[in-house]
């Protein structure tokens, strides 16, 4: 999982030589260098046409914002400490970059689909539009067994709703009216563009010397910028986007953890796992990281709590229906199969060995032990650990799980890139500092 400090030290070093090359300029340039790239490929080569018509947008948006760290590099060649090459100045070209690569691609399939076209959303828009149609007419998000059998076998698939229900909340606004802003996607960018605003509101507000606040400044702008301009992230906000108000949401539990206010850190991962279960093992080691200061049970109360209230409805209106979807569907054992296929190991093992699922079952299985036994003996006592171990182990459970989606990978690399603007930004040599492995506290 995390190993040992001297080689998670020599990490964080090599990484901040990397990030600090030309003050930043040389990643944000092989960034956008690369973003451009993919985007360029996708729309040329994906068989999914939502994706396509993103890469068509999104490729010119990261082709300017590569353009225009060209241009700043070549002006702090003449000039150091000119302000169109400092943090300000790369704070707004990712602003730009986000809405020339999400934001406008997101808007426009928005506008053609309430024009009419049928192939500007991916399938996630739909089921969570529908979800809350149910939920404004039936009081549940969620089809029962029974329902989902009498579809067209064709149609089956579209009736699950494999996510908690509060994601049934994106989906209220086209159940209230029929028009492009009213699209799903638009209000999970909403979502995530507050989540990610109020993060980064309470990570500066964190007390630091000068030269702390710049440090944690500029890894605060890496870390938004994995949430928001990586390729991965801009896509799938764009297409689909039901999982980028969930890690938001995640990334400003943990800003509230780094803090120290555990009790909105519960909070807002509550607010995550009521979404989608995908937040639910950050709120597992929220809690352990609240007991590691006597704000467990502050922190338990949202994580837990708000979850539980958003399945408490669903409930008892229609418990099969919830168990159908919540449960049976996702573990692969629903009316019909997810066609989540990704080439990671846990589905090669699951579709290429004799009992494969069940191997692969025992290695998810085993993984999570191994977590459960880390977070026992060495409980995270920082939000930078907690990041750590967050984001380990989710790509440890998106490698092993039988069925899976390579656009997951956001929720791990987020998180890890997330992990350096946790620290606490404190500068003397006296001062107490957080080991970002284990959580102690060592002398600098």
């Amino acid at each position: 999982m995390i190993v040992d400090d001297p080689t998670a030290r020599r990490r964080h070093r090599h990484w901040r030589t990397l990030d600090n090359a030309a003050d930043g300029l040389a990643l944000d340039l092989c960034l956008y260098a690369v973003s451009a790239t993919f985007a360029a490929i996708t729309a040329v080569t994906s068989t999914l046409l939502p994706h396509r018509a993103w890469g068509a947008v999104a490729a010119v948006g990261y082709l300017l914002a590569t353009l225009t760290v060209i241009a700043q590099l070549l002006v702090r060649r003449r000039s150091p400490t000119s302000r169109l090459t400092g943090l300000p100045a790369r704070w707004a070209v990712t602003g730009l970059a986000w809405a020339a690569t999400t934001l406008l691609p997101l808007a426009w399939q928005s506008i053609d689909r309430a024009g009419g076209r049928t192939d500007r959303a991916q399938e996630e828009v739909l089921v969570v539009e529908q979800a809350g149609s149910r939920l404004l007419e039936h009081g549940t998000p969620y089809l029962g067994p029974d329902a989902i059998a009498a579809l067209p076998p064709g149609e089956q698939l579209m009736g699950y709703t494999p996510y908690q229900p509060g994601m049934a909340m994106f989906g209220l606004p086209r159940a209230l009216l029929d028009t492009w802003w009213t699209d799903s996607r638009v209000w999970f960018a909403v979502g995530t563009a507050l989540a990610l605003a109020l993060a980064v509101a309470a990570l500066r507000g964190t007390p630091a010397t000068a030269t702390g606040t710049h440090r944690r400044d500029a890894a605060l702008l890496r870390g938004v910028q994995a949430a928001t301009v990586l390729p991965i992230c801009a896509l799938t906000l764009a297409t689909g986007g039901d999982d980028l108000p969930v890690l938001a949401l995640c990334l400003l539990a943990l800003a509230f953890a780094a803090a120290d206010r555990p009790g909105r850190a519960g909070v807002a991962v509550g607010l995550a796992g009521a979404l989608k279960l995908f937040a639910w093992p950050v709120a597992l080691v929220l809690i352990v990281w609240g007991l590691t200061r006597r704000a467990g049970t502050r922190v338990a109360v949202g994580a837990i709590g708000l979850p539980v209230a958003a399945l408490l409805p669903a409930l008892l209106v229609d418990r099969d229906a919830l168990t159908e979807n919540v449960l049976r569907f996702p573990l692969g054992h629903g009316l019909v199969t997810s066609p989540a296929q990704s080439p990671f190991p846990g589905y090669l093992i699951a579709s290429g060995l004799p009992a494969g699922r069940l191997i692969a079952a025992g290695l998810l299985v085993a993984a999570g032990v191994a977590i459960a036994v880390r977070l026992a003996r060495r409980p995270p006592r920082t939000a930078v650990a907690a990041a750590l171990i967050c984001g380990y182990g989710l790509l440890a459970a998106i490698a092993l799980m039988p069925t899976t989606r390579f656009g997951y990978l956001l929720y791990p690399l987020a998180l890890l890139t997330w992990a350096p603007a946790l620290h606490r930004p404190l500068d003397t040599p006296a001062a107490p500092v957080p080991d970002e492995l284990s959580g102690r506290t060592t002398s600098a």
